[in-house]
């Protein structure tokens, strides 16, 4: 006789919560490997991996995330225009400096599998250069990283 006690969730029945990350001092690729589990839904004792188990993520204090070593300096952002030869390069500093935000979510982005399902749920991910975020009302749960 076959056993049947495996798990797995439906769609739309997954209760999302909201969880906040300080990224003051934290490394960016350790926080963008924590984020990336979370929004995955990993953490989830009921993780089902084709159905959305993800919960909303808030990443305050974008513009203090740590970069090791000399990678402010010598690690570059690449970005191409439409243009040939059009090859745009800036250091990791400048992009923390002038979009923090953009930095943290490429990082996390990158983490997360090659699929439609996280290009889908990438939007739970709010990124806020500051302390500050308009998101306190849904009483976020803190992650320590």
């Amino acid at each position: 006789m076959m056993r049947r006690d495996t798990f797995l969730a439906k769609p739309g029945t997954m209760k999302k919560t909201w969880r906040v990350v300080n990224a003051e001092g934290v490394p960016l690729g350790r926080l963008a490997a924590e984020v990336a589990i979370v929004l995955m839904g990993k953490h989830r004792p009921d993780y089902t991996p084709h159905v959305d188990c993800s919960d909303f993520v808030v990443v305050t204090n974008a513009t203090k995330v740590g970069l090791t070593g000399r990678k402010a300096e010598q690690r570059m952002k690449q970005r191409y225009t439409e243009y040939p030869g059009g090859l745009k390069m800036e250091s990791y500093g400048s992009v923390r400096q002038r979009k923090p935000e953009k930095l943290v979510q490429d990082a996390v982005r990158r983490m997360m599998p090659k699929n439609r399902m996280s290009r889908m749920v990438l939007k739970n991910l709010m990124v806020y250069p500051g302390a500050e975020h308009p998101h306190a009302d849904k009483n976020p749960v803190a992650i320590k990283i």
